[in-house]
């Protein structure tokens, strides 16, 4: 859904219901019931402006919205009607106009690395995936932007139910929202990941306005640097972060070195081409300073071989980027393997012979399917909730 817009009427906004899109296939078996229509908007639909608007409109003052997300983003109320130091009229008012928490924990998971993966149900029955990571001096979170994907990774566990519809602002703030609720006191959120189920860059528009509001001082207060939006790489959506002049970490999954195995393993790419994201990337470098990220999820036998490692330092030995390498981590049902650690010993000694900066990830969240490529719109493991 696109994000909303400044020009648009307030009354119309507040009547419209959210997309209602239900399960296909096997999914039309699901035993949990679909939420009654509810014609109320999420409130973190709106962007700030749009509730001052709002506010306007019934008569309370400006500074309102202020405290209401204090309430939402910070203390993390649980309804409007917890709202302490907003008048009643007020929070019946916005109790009437808006949904506040739309999502259910349908499963959650816990893995011994401490990483937490919550399986959510929204309000149309669709879910969704979303992560928590430790890591030593961080805390990061992995969110969905899509109910499925559309990219067709033939590697990755997103795409294999299909995509049923975008996310929208609300929903992926709330996602943040709840994962942030599992961190102890004493523990920070420090960095946001868009990398999980969906390709960011096809739900732009809902996007951009979720991670505003996460790097507002008065939302989740994370630095822009400390934010990064993963895509397989889409010229027109990378155009528009450059137009926009947004300051995320921008990270690009390239995952073959050369177009002919990139369509194969990334089917969008039969209509793009590797050089068509690059200039694009290079762009967005230019204009926003922040460091590139390439990500390259590692195959056994497919696109591990040195030949491969060769050509993909020819792509990136004269970039200011760091190459991000996945060794794979292994989806039910999918005949791909990780390499051996010989394998990728030398796929990486001949990438860093060649002068390319490589970091290869550590596997976190594998033992619950949180990792890096496992995360999918139905739940298939009989996990029950939290």
């Amino acid at each position: 859904m696109a994000s909303t817009g400044g020009g648009r009427s307030l009354s119309a906004f507040a009547l419209r219901a959210l997309p209602r899109t239900r399960f296909s296939g096997e999914d039309e078996g699901m035993k949990t019931p679909f939420a009654a229509e509810d014609p109320r908007p999420h409130l973190l639909d709106l962007q700030p402006a749009e509730l001052r608007q709002w506010l306007s409109q019934v008569g309370q003052p400006s500074f309102r919205c202020t405290q209401i997300l204090s309430w939402v983003m910070q203390r993390r109320v649980a309804s409007f009607a917890d709202m302490s130091d907003l008048p009643k009229k007020l929070r019946e008012q916005l109790e009437a106009h808006f949904r506040l928490w739309t999502t259910s924990l349908a499963a959650h998971q816990k893995s011994e690395d401490g990483t937490e993966k919550l399986l959510l149900q929204l309000a149309d029955g669709g879910r969704i995936e979303c992560v928590l990571l430790r890591e030593e001096g961080r805390r990061s979170i992995c969110v969905s932007s899509q109910v499925g994907c559309a990219m067709g990774c033939v590697f990755c566990a997103s795409g294999l139910d299909g995509v049923l519809r975008n996310l929208t602002t609300g929903e992926i703030i709330e996602q943040m929202l709840l994962l942030a609720r599992q961190l102890e006191p004493q523990e920070r959120l420090s960095h946001i990941v868009v990398m999980g189920m969906g390709e960011p860059l096809a739900n732009i528009d809902a996007l951009l306005p979720a991670l505003e509001m996460a790097s507002r001082a008065d939302g989740l207060g994370i630095s822009p640097r400390r934010i990064t939006i993963s895509t397989v790489g889409l010229p027109p959506a990378m155009r528009k972060l450059t137009e926009r002049n947004t300051r995320y970490r921008l990270a690009v999954s390239l995952h073959a070195p050369n177009d002919e195995l990139r369509s194969e393993l990334v089917p969008v790419n039969r209509s793009i081409g590797l050089q068509a994201i690059l200039a694009e990337a290079d762009a967005y470098f230019a204009a926003s300073g922040r460091q590139l990220t390439f990500e390259y999820v590692l195959l056994a036998d497919i696109n591990d071989r040195a030949e491969h490692a060769h050509q993909l330092a020819n792509l990136l030995v004269r970039r200011e980027a760091l190459l991000n390498v996945i060794p794979y981590n292994p989806v039910a049902g999918l005949p791909y393997r990780t390499p051996s650690a010989a394998n990728q010993r030398t796929f990486r000694e001949i990438l860093e012979s060649r002068g390319v900066r490589v970091k290869f990830r550590h596997r976190k969240g594998d033992a619950i399917d949180a990792a890096c490529g496992q995360l999918r719109r139905s739940n298939r493991t009989g996990v029950g909730g939290p």
